[in-house]
């Protein structure tokens, strides 16, 4: 009798966790259609000028004209290559500058003021000392994209790998293990949720930085499209632009929890 009072408890309670993610789900959806309703029913009844604040209705109209001729396409493509190859480049570079100020202390003490400092500098204040350096190519966006997240990502990381419990190392080096044996037998794994956190914030600042890029040095792209359609007034093309960035900016955090809870389930 008493396990059938703690199985029906724990059904009771599972409908419950259920019932609350649908009210989410479905109040989120409500939210994002009554906006839209309001913005085009203000649009079409001369509530707002339409000219300037378009209309959900002429913004699909005009990704339907560039989707004709895959316009669009091609610039969403170079958003994602520059925004996932800087990604990837700023994880890379950011574990492997973190494990190394972790072997060396004494390089981290040193280091410690210049990360800080550079972390703290306004990242669109280099986008145009970088087209002088690298010329207005994909380069020069790749980097602006990595610049943006990069020292902060190491600083966060580093502190990760310095907080792992004491015990465990002690306990690796009790048993003879070497500092590289402590690092990928103990602190990797006990970071693996600092990492996939920052891959988290990072896949936001490079596209973020990408898009700061290509307002200065793209000929495509999605930030070279909201440029262009703000010199020459197309408020069509630059709220179409911002929406398909929402829309890539939820699509790649997606993956990335999708990732953690992969990393989950196997840990």
């Amino acid at each position: 009798m008493q396990m059938y009072e703690i199985s029906r408890t724990h059904a009771d309670y599972l409908r419950t966790i259920r019932r609350h993610k649908h009210i989410v789900h479905i109040s989120r959806i409500l939210i994002l259609l009554s906006f839209l309703f309001i913005w085009e029913f203000t649009a079409n009844v001369g509530i707002i000028d339409s000219f300037i604040f378009s209309s959900p209705s002429k913004i699909v109209q005009c990704f339907a004209g560039m989707a004709a001729d895959w316009s669009i396409f091609l610039h969403i493509g170079v958003t994602i290559y520059e925004t996932l190859l800087s990604f990837l480049l700023v994880i890379a570079i950011s574990i492997l500058m973190a494990v190394l100020l972790w072997f060396s202390p004494k390089l981290s003490e040193i280091a410690d003021p210049y990360l800080v400092v550079l972390n703290s500098l306004p990242k669109s204040a280099l986008a145009p000392l970088l087209i002088v350096w690298l010329g207005a190519n994909k380069t020069t966006i790749i980097v602006a994209g990595m610049s943006v997240a990069i020292f902060g990502s190491i600083l966060n990381l580093y502190t990760s790998f310095h907080t792992v419990d004491a015990g465990k190392l002690m306990l690796i080096y009790t048993l003879g293990g070497s500092r590289f044996h402590a690092l990928y037998k103990v602190v990797l794994p006990c970071s693996l949720p600092a990492i996939i956190s920052n891959m988290k914030v990072n896949i936001g600042l490079c596209l973020v930085g990408v898009i700061i890029g290509e307002f200065l040095a793209a000929k495509e792209g999605l930030g070279y499209l909201i440029i262009y359609a703000s010199q020459v007034f197309k408020m069509d093309w630059l709220l179409m632009s911002i929406l398909l960035l929402c829309i890539l900016a939820t699509i790649l955090y997606s993956l990335i929890n999708l990732l953690e809870r992969r990393c989950r389930r196997r840990y």
